[in-house]
């Protein structure tokens, strides 16, 4: 969904911004000029016929005329400007931001995913430990630890990697779902719009930032030092998005990621795709 939603956004809210006023400029002042011409040949064929004094070629007139190709342009730039935001597009810029941090988010799952294959080995560590039910097996666990001893060891790289990418995960994620719910929320971008057009700049211009410990979206200005936020714990426009950690585990056993990885299922079923009982 993310991917066919950032394939519409061919052109950035910058660059759409420039172009609608470019388009009309340009194609407003085509027309002006062949206006131009067109009076300059009006007066000096008044000049001329009146005195008698100087012919044209007869094919001058043409020169003047407005193509068909013109009009339309100009009427499309027209068209074109009646979407046409001078302080610039917040939705837009709010959903590009949230595509950037989801873009951040993947690579950290990409990551994570890795490292956790690398050290899942622990799981048939554990699945066996626990299926040792007399000294005999206990002593076949013994066996197992001292002849993979290298494979099941972690390293400390790896549970660094592992607690960075996690974090970096929840930060992304966090910023996209902040990002898109505020995009979402048609009298917060209004007010976010409001704030940028007090100080006089555009959404482009600005820094949006999300806050996890004020629990807002907050922008911040280059023409001033105030900041105008809204708030995602439910104190304005209904925005009330913070879960409690029980209902964010819940949605998690419940994600194909989960439902597809070696915990959910058993380390002989996800590395050997053996064994494995339908959930």
């Amino acid at each position: 969904m993310k991917k066919m939603i950032l394939s519409l956004l061919v052109l950035s809210s910058v660059v759409a911004h420039s172009s609608e006023l470019d388009n009309l400029i340009d194609t407003s002042n085509a027309i002006v000029d062949q206006i131009d011409r067109g009076i300059k040949l009006v007066g000096a064929a008044q000049e001329y016929s009146y005195t008698g004094s100087g012919l044209s070629d007869g094919t001058l007139s043409s020169t003047a005329h407005i193509s068909a190709e013109q009009l339309q342009a100009y009427n499309n730039a027209l068209s074109g400007m009646s979407n046409y935001k001078a302080f610039g597009d917040l939705q837009t810029v709010l959903e590009e931001k949230a595509y950037t941090e989801l873009d951040m988010m993947d690579e950290a799952i990409g990551v994570f995913t890795e490292v956790v294959v690398d050290m899942i080995a622990v799981q048939e560590v554990a699945e066996v430990a626990e299926s040792a039910a007399s000294p005999q097996e206990e002593a076949e666990v013994q066996t197992f630890v001292e002849n993979n001893i290298e494979v099941l060891t972690i390293t400390q790289e790896e549970v660094d990697t592992y607690n960075t990418s996690m974090d970096d995960i929840e930060t992304h994620a966090n910023n996209a779902s902040a990002f898109l719910a505020v995009a979402g929320n048609k009298e917060a971008v209004e007010f976010l719009e409001q704030g940028i057009e007090n100080a006089n700049t555009t959404a482009e211009q600005t820094n949006i930032f999300y806050d996890a410990n004020a629990q807002w979206v907050a922008m911040g200005y280059n023409t001033t030092r105030n900041l105008t936020a809204v708030y995602l714990n439910g104190q304005n426009y209904g925005l009330d998005l913070y879960a409690s950690e029980a209902e964010v585990l819940a949605l998690g056993s419940e994600s194909e990621y989960y439902l597809t990885g070696p915990t959910a299922q058993s380390y002989d079923c996800f590395m050997n795709q053996t064994n494995c009982v339908e959930l």
